[in-house]
């Protein structure tokens, strides 16, 4: 028979370390307050699935590698055209598309915030639990291809299955060499169907044989990209170019 001495123990054991930590104040709190047994109970359950996710959650952002402080409300959406709020926060909520690997696609020109805007969907997917990998797609690119000259290209791909979505922030930033449009084009050949990806560019695809120097590869690798997605373009005012106009017209001397 269990005691009140036992029990550390055996929470520890079943790995119940949120309601290791905080049984004994919440039953003095029960015993006050006259609660029922099931109310007990279930406050202690919910205290140890909101440890849970508040770890998962914590696993899942340090694992994205997304870049700091990039939040949709942070975004200024009256500035651009071609997408809105409520297109990306429906993204957030109804999971069908990244559950049945669409991809989605960000096309608009330099300093419209499309890495922002990445990035906070990202963050918004984990906080429903949806396992994200963002990276330019240069240094992503340049890990494939080591570990294709490793001869490990496939598991190198298949490492990448874990994350239903993967950002490729960048995409004509690739290097133009034929070695890194190969496997630019396996890794997109690989996730067809399979996992979502996020894609933002500043090039049209009209110019996308740049970045594989072939018109065939080009072809198939926009037919898989495009067969399932969503595709925005933004156009605005840069807001570095902004950002810059009012420093300087702030510090200029009267």
């Amino acid at each position: 028979m269990a005691n009140q001495q036992s029990l550390p123990i055996l929470l520890k054991e079943l790995r119940l370390p949120a309601i290791a930590k905080a049984w004994l104040s919440l039953s003095q709190k029960a015993s006050r307050e006259n609660w029922e047994p099931e109310l007990f109970l279930a406050e202690l359950c919910e205290l140890e699935a909101n440890d849970r996710y508040e770890k998962r959650l914590q696993r899942l952002l340090r694992d994205s590698k997304l870049p700091n402080g990039k939040q949709l409300s942070q975004y200024d959406f009256s500035q651009i055209r071609g997408i809105t709020q409520q297109q990306l926060q429906r993204k957030t909520h109804d999971l069908d598309w990244v559950r049945q690997g669409h991809n989605l696609l960000l096309f608009g020109a330099s300093g419209l915030g499309k890495t922002h805007l990445a990035a906070a969907l990202g963050y918004a997917l984990i906080e429903q639990s949806i396992k994200v990998k963002f990276s330019s797609s240069t240094a992503l690119v340049q890990q494939l291809q080591l570990a294709r000259e490793a001869l490990d290209l496939e598991g190198a791909l298949k490492k990448l299955d874990k994350y239903e979505l993967l950002i490729l922030d960048d995409i004509g930033y690739v290097k133009k060499t034929d070695s890194e449009s190969q496997v630019l084009f396996e890794l997109i050949a690989h996730r067809y169907e399979r996992g979502s990806l996020l894609i933002t560019t500043n090039q049209a695809f009209s110019e996308w044989d740049s970045i594989f120097g072939d018109n065939m590869m080009t072809v198939a690798a926009i037919d898989r990209l495009v067969h399932h997605a969503d595709i925005y373009q933004i156009e605005g005012e840069s807001y570095r170019k902004k950002h810059a106009l009012k420093s300087n017209t702030q510090n200029r001397p009267s």
